[in-house]
């Protein structure tokens, strides 16, 4: 490594308080929740739609990193974005969570998304862990039964993506019009284990550590392709493959969070094999997804590369190769990590207004029609990034 493991840290830490000074500053409704958007050219729409995705990613961003340094005023932070997730996002009449609110806090697409509700837990579940509010944990324990309840696929396993505002079926289950409209997806999954296994953190319940532990399984049985150590990305019912994407962001993000899970759970019999496969994940992104510079693609399909580079996979590619350097004790992770970490440095933050841009090309061009703070834009990669890095670095 160029640094000392201690100053990689620092610089971490540092950049944790310059994201959330962005958030703080661009953000904060003080009339409640934050505002949905904030683009390029760093002006904030007060009139977007609010998302959930946003808004339980605010929640647990802020709770995190109050868990870690104690600021007063990220403990504000999280205040205000759990009393307005619990006010407004949660549907009291047929539990969950809406997929988004207008600026009005009105909801205006009411559906039931698996993502949305496994980040509202993640979220909520944070904010239980720094305050003991037992509203927050009781909502995270209503949507878990939720999630079992309605999305549960009692037939072959797994999660259906989405179903309507009473829990009735839809034919479109689509996260964004970018993603395939299929039943069942990786995306979900890695969510719905993050946002578990996190629950389980406050909530020692046999019956979520059964179902952690089942997701688990069902990454190693059905995601995971073990030929090419990548994961599949769209499935139908049966878990019939539907997609031949490579999501390379994704792959060693999952690799982490795996790790985590097993951690967490004390599955220390599922160690192994498990530490094996986050190798695996690591050194095929490693190998066959990232830029001369260290610099994570954003993905493949079939054989088409997108060489774009994504702000989020940046982000998880710092952790994942920190993973891989704690399971093998193999430097050349760590300082796949650090270069990584100067690709983001040099060209991913905006050093004179905050926050990281969206999505920079191959030859380093920023994509101005990319916001900085959006439905999917969050604080959550890179801050929880940062937060993991200083915590594995000391």
């Amino acid at each position: 490594m160029k640094r000392d493991r201690f100053i990689f840290s620092d610089e971490m830490l540092a950049e944790l308080h310059h994201i959330l000074t962005f958030w703080n500053e661009k953000l904060f409704d003080e009339k409640g929740g934050f505002f949905g958007e904030v683009n390029s050219n760093n002006i904030t729409n007060k009139e977007a739609g609010r998302g959930a995705i946003l808004n339980a990613r605010i929640l647990w961003t802020y709770s995190a990193a109050y868990n870690y340094t104690r600021e007063k005023l990220y403990l504000q932070m999280a205040d205000h974005a759990f009393d307005y997730l619990s006010n407004y996002f949660i549907d009291k009449k047929n539990g969950g969570v809406f997929w988004e609110l207008n600026c009005k806090g009105e909801p205006i697409n009411t559906r039931k998304q698996g993502y949305a509700q496994a980040f509202a837990i993640y979220g909520l579940s944070e904010y239980y862990r720094i305050t003991g509010n037992e509203t927050s944990l009781s909502l995270a324990q209503e949507i878990f039964h939720a999630i079992e309840n309605h999305l549960y696929h009692w037939k072959d396993g797994g999660y259906i993506e989405a179903l309507d505002e009473s829990w009735k079926p839809l034919s479109d289950w689509r996260l964004s019009e970018k993603d395939q409209n299929t039943p069942k997806s990786m995306n979900t999954h890695l969510h719905i284990l993050e946002a578990y296994t996190n629950l389980y953190r406050c909530w020692k319940d046999e019956t979520l550590k059964s179902k952690i532990l089942e997701l688990i399984y069902l990454f190693r049985d059905k995601i995971l392709d073990k030929d090419r150590n990548h994961l599949q990305l769209f499935f139908d019912y049966d878990w019939s493959l539907l997609s031949q994407i490579d999501s390379y962001g994704h792959d060693i993000e999952s690799g982490w969070l795996l790790c985590e899970a097993i951690e967490v759970i004390g599955a220390e019999e599922l160690k192994k094999e498990f530490d094996e496969i986050a190798l695996k994940l690591t050194n095929a992104t490693w190998k066959e997804g990232s830029d001369i510079d260290g610099s994570i693609f954003n993905e493949k399909k079939g054989e088409e590369l997108d060489t774009d580079k994504h702000w989020w996979p940046q982000a998880e590619a710092i952790v994942g190769y920190t993973n891989a350097w704690q399971i093998s004790k193999d430097e050349r992770y760590l300082n796949q990590a650090e270069r990584v970490w100067d690709y983001v440095l040099s060209n991913m933050i905006d050093k004179q207004n905050g926050e990281w841009f969206s999505k920079i090309d191959k030859d380093g061009n920023i994509d101005a029609n990319e916001p900085k703070a959006s439905f999917w834009k969050c604080p959550y990669h890179n801050s929880r990034a940062m937060l993991e890095m200083v915590k594995r670095l000391q």
